[in-house]
């Protein structure tokens, strides 16, 4: 499996946000979102180590967190990651979050109580909203998550359709975030309660108001 960087920090979104987690972040991509901050691990020359799904195991369960973020990128398109889900379903001790794009169909994937799905769904402003699996939302829980990443008006007011449409409120948790830089996050709390969005979270992505919103590895 080809890992771009690995790394321990505290979750910057999600159910789990300023928790300690180990990241494990891989290479590749399936779609090309205009607000990528991920960019240069998508790229077909992006640096790697290879690993199998033993050897990721072992610097997760070395770094002593029990917290896992398995990120890219998609990571649902690796060769490879059934074995290494199936390998963290096993250890009751660890709790495994699961970023992905939304593109992907998750079924193969639900293998263990101990794994939890971020799932994206691409507004209008990210130029790849064909893309999405809704099909994905009969199989949520409440430990898995929707989140909506809004860089205008028009994101917000696809987003509340979506949510309302397939009840999401009602199945998993859902957050809108900003897109850094793109809008404010008091455009989307008056938006909000303009639209009593009730049990929307608004998100901020934190590590990127910690440290530069460039830096990598954090």
């Amino acid at each position: 499996m080809k890992v771009a960087e690995k790394f321990i920090s505290v979750n910057g979104e999600g159910q789990r946000a300023g928790e300690l987690a180990v990241f494990v972040r891989f290479t590749g991509c399936n779609l090309c979102c205009s607000y990528c901050d991920t960019r240069w691990a998508n790229e077909a020359d992006a640096p790697y180590d290879k690993m199998t799904p033993k050897e990721i195991y072992a610097y997760i369960k070395d770094t002593g967190v029990k917290n896992v973020t398995l990120t890219g990128g998609e990571p649902l398109l690796h060769e490879g990651m059934g074995d290494l889900l199936s390998i963290l379903a096993k250890d009751s001790g660890l709790r495994i979050e699961i970023e992905t794009n939304g593109s992907v169909d998750i079924t193969p994937f639900c293998l263990g109580n101990n794994i939890s799905f971020t799932l994206d769904y691409k507004l209008p402003g990210s130029g790849v909203q064909t893309a999405m699996n809704t099909d994905n939302y009969m199989y949520l829980s409440p430990a898995d998550t929707v989140k909506f990443v809004t860089g205008s008006l028009e994101d917000l007011d696809r987003a509340s359709e979506i949510i309302e449409k397939h009840g999401l409120c009602g199945k998993c948790k859902v957050y809108i975030s900003p897109v850094f830089g793109c809008i404010t996050p008091s455009e989307i709390v008056d938006y909000m309660a303009e639209h009593k969005l009730n049990d929307v979270r608004l998100q901020l992505q934190l590590h990127k108001y910690i440290w530069n919103p460039d830096k990598r590895g954090v």
